[in-house]
Parts: C-alpha cells; sequence; structure tokens
C-alpha cells in the first residue's frame, strides 16, 4: 500500500511539473507564439494565405513538403524571408521568396499554374500578314498580302469568309483600323490611307476601294470617327479631318509645334488627347497635354471643306 501511495504521489508530482513547465508553451501557441530556436524566445508568428488557379498544388516550404494542397492557410510561420515553391502535375512549377512578419498575413492569392501543353490552335488556313480581333462581334479579321483579300472567321477560326479586298500601298500599312459600323477598314503609311468596304462574298457591294494621298508631311496616326465617315488625321504638322471619300479635301484643326506627337482618341466622346510644345515664360518649350473635343456634330466639316481656298 505504501509503495502504491509513493507511485502516485509520485505521478501526481512528475504530471503537475509537466503541466508546469508545459503551460508557457502552450500559452504560447494559443496566443500565437512559437518558440523560436534560433533565438531561444518565444516569438509572434504570421500566416500565409495561399490560393492557385488550378487549385491541388503541393506546397513546399523552405524546401520541405507541407501536408496540405493549396488553396491553404500556413499557421505558426516564424518571422522571416522563406522560399515558397507550388509545384502541379503536367504544370509549370512556381517558387518565390516571401517575408513573414510577426503578427501579420502574407497573401498569395493570385498564382496562376500555367500548364506544360498549352492549348494551342491554327485559326487561319490562307497566307496573312495582319489579324485584328473584334470582340463585340465576336470575329477575328485577316489580311492576305498575297491575293490582297480580306476574310473573317469567329473565334474559332470557323464559318472564314471572304468580306472585302484592298489596294496594295508601299510601304506596307502600319495599322490597320475598323469603322465602327463595321463597314469600312482603313489602313496607312507615313504618306498613304487606303480604305476598303466590307461585305461577304456573296453581296455586291458598290463601292470601291480607293487610297487618300497625304504629301504635305508624315502621318503619324490616324482615327475613325464616331459616324464612320470622318477621319481624324494626326500628321507632323497637325491635327486635320477629312471625310472617307476618294479626293476629300484635309480640314486642318490645329497647328503643331512637336513634330512626333503622342496621341490618343476615345471614340465613345470623338476626343483627341495629344502632347504639343509650347515656349514657357523662360523662353524654353516644354510639352504638354492637349485635349480636342471633336464633337458628334460632323456637318460643318463637310461645309468647310467645301469653302476651302484650295478646292
Amino acid at each position: 500500500m505504501y509503495r502504491e501511495q509513493k507511485i502516485r504521489a509520485f505521478l501526481f508530482y512528475l504530471s503537475a511539473l509537466v503541466f508546469i513547465i508545459g503551460l508557457p508553451f502552450i500559452l504560447s501557441f494559443a496566443l500565437g507564439y512559437k518558440f523560436d530556436r534560433r533565438t531561444f524566445k518565444f516569438t509572434k508568428t504570421g500566416l500565409i494565405v495561399l490560393k492557385t488557379q488550378p487549385s491541388g498544388a503541393d506546397i513546399y516550404l523552405d524546401k520541405k513538403l507541407l501536408n496540405i494542397k493549396t488553396p491553404a492557410t500556413i499557421t505558426e510561420v516564424l518571422p522571416g524571408r522563406y522560399q515558397l515553391n507550388l509545384e502541379l502535375e503536367k504544370h509549370y512549377p512556381w517558387f518565390n521568396e516571401v517575408d513573414v512578419e510577426a503578427g501579420k498575413v502574407t497573401r498569395l492569392e493570385k498564382v496562376i499554374l500555367f500548364p506544360l501543353r498549352p492549348n494551342i490552335k491554327q485559326l487561319n488556313k490562307e497566307r496573312l500578314s495582319f489579324f485584328w480581333v473584334d470582340e463585340d462581334k465576336d470575329s477575328i479579321y485577316y489580311i492576305d498580302p498575297e491575293d490582297k483579300n480580306i476574310y473573317k472567321s469567329d473565334l474559332e477560326g470557323g464559318r472564314s469568309e471572304q468580306v472585302s479586298s484592298f489596294i496594295e500601298i508601299a510601304p506596307a500599312a502600319v495599322k490597320w483600323k475598323l469603322s465602327p459600323d463595321r463597314e469600312k477598314l482603313l489602313y496607312f503609311n507615313i504618306h498613304q490611307i487606303g480604305i476598303t468596304y466590307l461585305q461577304p462574298q456573296n453581296k455586291l457591294s458598290e463601292e470601291t476601294p480607293f487610297i487618300l494621298n497625304y504629301s504635305d508631311g508624315r502621318i503619324i496616326d490616324v482615327f475613325w470617327h464616331s459616324d464612320s465617315y470622318h477621319i481624324i488625321l494626326v500628321s507632323n504638322r497637325g491635327i486635320e479631318v477629312l471625310e472617307a471619300r476618294p479626293q476629300a479635301k484635309n480640314l486642318t484643326l490645329v497647328n503643331l509645334n512637336k513634330r512626333n506627337t503622342s496621341c490618343l482618341y476615345d471614340i465613345h466622346t470623338d476626343t483627341l488627347y495629344f502632347l504639343d510644345s509650347q515656349r514657357a515664360a523662360d523662353g524654353n518649350f516644354y510639352d504638354n497635354l492637349y485635349k480636342l473635343e471633336v464633337g458628334a456634330k460632323t456637318f460643318p466639316f463637310q461645309e468647310l471643306i467645301k469653302l476651302s481656298p484650295n478646292e
């Protein structure tokens, strides 16, 4: 009996001692602290939140495989810099160095794991030198440089049809732009603007492609007006407007000092933003940003063009 009492007492005091020794650890873990072997101190930990697309990736933290997959939250991470690797079968691995701060959450929620074999599909069966996508109409247009034709298909390359032909310009066109009504296409180089009309192959049109020559300067960019009839031309000399018709006359809206301006056209408001150089009070030239409201009412342009002294 006495022996059993001694054993019980020993176990009681041993349990109490273990509890007393372990209590700081238990409280520390409960409060988000962890014992740091590097400093021999209890240190407040941080979290790493991971989300990948697609999910299910293996997680390696400092080359150690964790027993969780994405999406996941890695808890009780001591402050410091860690090497994080994410691996998913048949996908490129992702790796980065992440910093974890005490009491804070490090979020990596926009990780994309790209497939080793991307889904690539050839959409055209013809030769092409240029293409553009009309997302509003779910269409792709293709330029065939050899037969000088324009083709159209859906976004998967199906229902392909010839919709127009064009007149070649030299040097080759630097840009192609579809009119807002999807009925015309313009293309240009530094001295010429070509315009062609788009229609299915089984429909006839009396409109024929034509070229507008520009010898007064060097074309920088060309934009469609929202009415799909007027064209805004930006050159090294100025900003001009003209009609999309053969032998159209140019009307100068703004003369530019800057010979290689940058510009942006907002077709929703028919507003042109552009840079120009102006002399300041100190005698030096500085670039400034300007806003030109072309406006939706285009009939005055036609009247002004008719009154041009060069006509």
